[in-house]
């Protein structure tokens, strides 16, 4: 019934979606097996997608040749460009999505994309020969060959939910769990752990009184996250969010609960998302705090379903109504379903190699939240990455990796791989030690050239960057000949409380100056003093950015180089660490578990001392 495939992808949530585009478009004939089609590409949780570190990595996924940042910008009804306020390196774009719109979009372009095939089914055991994956059993009996597999399950392994003192199986709510890959793997000696997410109520947006609430509106310029061309909502057409608050009455609602909850009572063994807590464990962690936000986000275009963001909780389904409706503007709301705790199994990323191979089976791949992360973008990056290297690894080829220093993307499997979780991991900016190389917006400058030479981003990407690049080095070279007269930018000077101009002065050297925007400055001037008229506005902020933050990026550099060193001292792959004597018996225990590939490597893992990295590099011949 089925042909050998390269690449199989169990799961089609956000990581499977990328891992088998990304497959396919280099080429590898794949197969993305999936529980339930008409859930493909589901927004589980909230419907949005970005946010602090996280817009980042869906621009880098965009810039190497991914869907999630196009899925994104064709089916978002707000979009924010969030710490505007901040340098550029922690400008995070987000953007709120009609949620039966991004799926729609996401199984559209898949259906689109040559060499993806679909089925579906439950996969209950994984075919493993001579410690390599060969295929998938599933649970109609199927036996289906192929070269690699990537498990992307989700929060569906064993899945648990609790709702106040019931709970059931199932993977989400009203979709059944999955089971048999776990036990199959710990059998042949992988480890695995519990962990826990949760989700709020949705209500209806036609109970809510927003009068009572603080509008969030979008921002008046939409820049969207995909680098191709596109053309994003007009920003008048945007959908408002809005905010409220909770208050002691509420607070004293919720803990007439606890007694039942299953969070306190014991019955959730797994830990949860320490950044994301449940309500109800905000209000007993931070008990001094007499009211905590809430973000009345609207589902889609067509639909009065809201997503009360901040609200998570498992407790009883008529301790979460009565307390909702203590909320201002929600005193007659009406919920669609309760809110829940899920709690599913994931085996710990210490497990894998940067490739996100696993190392006990050759040819499998996990990406998602079976490696212990939380989020849409986080797994998605993941799973564009397992695509890209299922389909090297079955070519022979060297596995894509990329630095710490060059994308967030980086940062978070290096943190996986290296450090491990014990709670589901979140990317956070100041998980990164480059910022300031890792903004939003040099991501194509970043990494598509890479993509394109492997077979991923295609020409159309390779030629903008190109574009972009050559357009920024011009935009630079004329600002620092351009000499700007005092009588042409003194008034806008004095309009933002800036020294004015004496003498004439370089406009570079001008835009040094942090309250001066190139922007405006150049709207400051005569007409005829410039020719950046019809000059792209992301090239223009490129340049600035550049520019202005030059001395910055410079320091960084130095301070990559200098990590790039530990990164190119290899740790051979049959090390006897038990050789080390001098070793702390922590480092040696880490070291044989993680089996680091480099000296900087093995320095990030917890646990290990400078000292340790010193003997290792002595005994190296260091």
């Amino acid at each position: 019934m089925f042909a050998e495939y390269d690449v199989i992808v169990v799961g089609a949530g956000h990581a499977g979606c990328e891992a088998a585009a990304a497959a396919a478009n280099m080429g590898s004939k794949v197969l993305l097996i999936t529980m339930n089609m008409q859930t493909i590409a589901q927004m589980s949780c909230n419907p949005a997608m970005g946010g602090i570190a996280k817009g980042q990595i869906v621009r880098e996924i965009d810039a190497l040749g991914g869907y999630s940042g196009i899925v994104t910008d064709k089916s978002m009804i707000q979009f924010r460009m969030l710490n505007k306020s901040k340098g550029p390196a922690m400008w995070s774009p987000r953007a709120q999505n009609d949620r039966m719109l991004f799926a729609a979009t996401w199984r559209e372009m898949l259906e689109n994309t040559p060499n993806v095939d679909f089925y579906q089914d439950m996969v209950a055991q994984l075919i493993i020969r001579n410690h390599k994956a060969c295929g998938v059993i599933t649970q109609l009996g199927h036996e289906i060959k192929a070269k690699a597999v990537v498990v992307t399950s989700g929060t569906f392994l064993n899945g648990i939910i609790h709702i106040g003192e019931k709970q059931f199986g199932g993977g989400r709510v009203a979709e059944r769990a999955a089971t048999g890959i776990t036990e199959q793997l710990v059998a042949l000696g992988m480890e695995s752990d519990r962990l826990k997410t949760g989700t709020p109520p949705r209500v209806d947006g036609r109970s809510l009184d927003y009068t009572k609430m603080e509008e969030q509106k979008g921002d008046d310029t939409i820049t969207g996250f995909s680098y191709l061309p596109h053309v994003p909502i007009r920003p008048e057409q945007q959908k408002s969010c809005f905010i409220t608050y909770t208050n002691t009455t509420v607070h004293d609602i919720l803990k007439t609960g606890f007694d039942r909850s299953p969070m306190f009572q014991g019955r959730i063994e797994g830990v949860g998302p320490r950044y994301c807590p449940s309500i109800e464990d905000k209000i007993n962690r931070f008990a001094e705090r007499d009211r905590h936000q809430l973000f009345v986000e609207p589902e889609g275009w067509h639909t009065v379903e809201i997503y009360v963001n901040g609200f998570s909780t498992s407790l009883p389904e008529e301790v979460q109504i009565q307390a909702l409706q203590q909320v201002p503007g929600f005193e007659k709301c009406k919920i669609f379903r309760p809110g829940y705790a899920i709690e599913y199994d994931f085996f710990p990323p210490t497990q894998l190699t940067h490739s996100l191979e696993t190392k006990a089976i050759q040819n499998l791949f996990f990406a998602g939240q079976i490696n212990g992360t939380t989020g849409y973008e986080e797994a998605a990056c993941q799973g564009i990455m397992a695509g890209i290297n299922a389909h090297l690894k079955i070519s022979a080829e060297a596995p894509f990796i990329l630095q710490r220093s060059e994308a967030y993307i980086g940062v978070l499997i290096d943190d996986l791989i290296s450090k491990g979780t014990e709670e589901p991991y979140r990317m956070f900016t100041s998980r990164a030690e480059f910022r300031t190389l890792l903004r939003q917006d040099n991501a194509d400058l970043r990494l598509t050239e890479r993509s394109y030479r492997m077979g991923l981003a295609g020409q159309d990407r390779m030629e903008r960057v190109q574009t972009k690049k050559a357009a920024v080095a011009q935009i630079t070279e004329q600002l620092q000949q351009l000499s700007i007269e005092p009588e042409w930018i003194n008034p806008y000077l004095n309009s933002i409380y800036s020294a004015p101009l004496a003498e004439k002065q370089k406009a570079a050297k001008l835009l040094l100056r942090p309250s001066v925007s190139l922007q405006e400055m150049l709207n400051a001037l005569p007409p005829t003093a410039h020719q950046f008229g019809e000059t792209a506005a992301d090239h223009l902020e490129q340049a600035e950015i550049q520019i202005k933050y030059e001395r910055y990026i410079a320091k960084e550099q130095e301070l990559v180089e200098k990590m790039r060193v530990m990164e190119d001292l290899i740790i051979p792959e049959s090390f006897d660490y038990d050789r080390l004597q001098a070793l702390s018996s922590e480092a040696r225990q880490k070291f044989k578990k993680i089996q680091p590939r480099t000296i900087g490597q093995a320095g990030r893992i917890s646990g290990v001392n400078p000292s340790d990295i010193q003997i290792l590099m002595v005994y190296m011949g260091r």
